[in-house]
């Protein structure tokens, strides 16, 4: 009892702390209404997001789960356990071109322009893109998908981001799987195979070719004023136990070589480095010579109480550095007001988890946007024929065909924006 009045006296004192931060002021972040140009590039001042015009811009909006990279929960698909053994499955099955066919077939219906449209009709500013180095490489050693013109294929990438700056969206780019994978869990892509952090040469070879990948995209998209920021990693470490050598690893031997491989390629984009789950897990910006950054959290707490202590903590952890919320939902006893009153007074950007996704309880689940309409169709990636896997991972995934709505926006999101 006397701890939690002491957590509550504490979270007192960072409220009135964060009283004194000049906050993000509501009537400047109107979404923009024209394509983006290069005024509406974004970089990081203080602990805001501003244009090149001078003015300070809140991102709120979504992610694109479910799409580039895919989960069990969260994709059409059963009799594989993650992404990784989807395609392995196909492959053995149908060969490899085939097997990238079915994946291409269910990209390009999953999201589409009707997304984007509507994406932007509901008031949002920006998308996060969770993609892995499959959609670019066909296996971990450096095999390049090329386009038909014998390039480096990143067709997909320009899509959404040249769709969204003509709709005055911005994009966060997000590496949810490096090459080698940067967490035990299975949304980097495949689940207990963290390999990135290897002291071996087998491990040099999955950062090498992770700086590869960085490197071309980086590149890619050096000076597009729709891209807002780089997120270097997702989760890193994520189900592996929280020590003095996971913070070793993700502050200087990973997230510092792939800050100086990305500003080597491009010195203005903003980049994200996340903290995750625990508000002081990354060093101060100024400690590591890193600037333009904004740090970012995935918080998914059980009480408003809790989501609320991990804010301000974090918010007064780094008090002038800019706060993104990359993912979130009302977990458990957790509130969508309170979320959303809780980083609105911490002066928090925020991207839902996620637009869409499918499978049961997902068209009223608190998980999306969209769901998966009652009867929906899982693909049988051992048993299905190749035509088989190809229509129920066709036209069904278009969001207007497929889905329904879940009901949070009306009910719990538009409001907020």
């Amino acid at each position: 009892m006397k701890l939690k009045k002491g957590i509550s006296v504490l979270l007192a004192l960072v409220l009135l702390v964060l009283c004194a931060v000049p906050a993000f002021s509501a009537d400047t972040a109107a979404p923009a209404a024209k394509p983006l140009t290069d005024d509406d590039f974004l970089t990081a001042k203080g602990a805001n997001l501003v244009n090149r015009r001078g003015e300070k811009v809140r991102l709120k909006g979504v992610n694109l789960g479910a799409w580039m990279i895919w989960e069990d929960w969260l994709n059409p698909y059963e009799q594989a356990s993650d992404h990784e053994e989807v395609l392995s499955i196909l492959t053995e099955r149908f060969g490899e071109e085939k097997a990238y066919e079915l994946m291409n077939i269910y990209m390009d219906n999953f999201i589409t322009d009707w997304d984007l449209d509507n994406i932007k009709a509901m008031g949002f500013n920006c998308v996060r893109v969770p993609f892995w180095f499959r959609n670019f490489y066909y296996d971990d050693n450096g095999r390049k998908i090329l386009d038909k013109n014998g390039d480096w294929d990143f067709s997909r990438l320009d899509w959404v981001v040249n769709g969204c700056r003509e709709r005055g969206l911005y994009v966060i780019l997000d590496m949810h799987g490096a090459v080698g994978y940067q967490s035990d869990a299975p949304h980097s892509g495949k689940g207990n195979s963290v390999g990135l952090y290897a002291d071996t040469e087998q491990g040099e070879r999955y950062r090498a070719l992770t700086d590869e990948l960085w490197t071309a995209i980086a590149s890619r998209f050096k000076g597009n004023p729709a891209v807002a920021m780089y997120d270097l990693l997702n989760e890193p470490m994520c189900d592996v136990p929280e020590s003095g050598i996971r913070r070793r690893i993700n502050n200087e031997m990973i997230y510092t070589r792939l800050y100086k491989t990305v500003r080597a390629a491009d010195p203005d984009h903003a980049i994200t480095l996340e903290c995750i789950w625990t508000a002081a897990a990354l060093p101060h910006k100024a400690v590591k010579g890193w600037t333009n950054v904004v740090y970012q959290v995935h918080f998914y707490q059980n009480s408003d109480f809790i989501f609320s202590l991990f804010v301000f903590l974090t918010r007064l952890y780094y008090l002038g550095t800019p706060m993104l919320m990359g993912e979130f939902y009302p977990h458990k006893q957790t509130t969508w007001n309170n979320c959303f009153k809780t980083m609105e007074q911490a002066n928090f950007n925020w991207m839902l988890w996620t637009y869409k996704a499918t499978g049961h309880g997902m068209w009223s689940s608190d998980w999306c946007l969209f769901g998966s309409k009652d009867g929906f169709w899982r693909a049988k990636v051992k048993t299905d024929s190749f035509e088989e896997i190809a229509e129920k991972w066709g036209e069904k995934q278009q969001t207007q065909i497929g889905f329904q709505d879940s009901g949070h926006y009306d009910k719990d999101v538009r409001a907020h924006l």
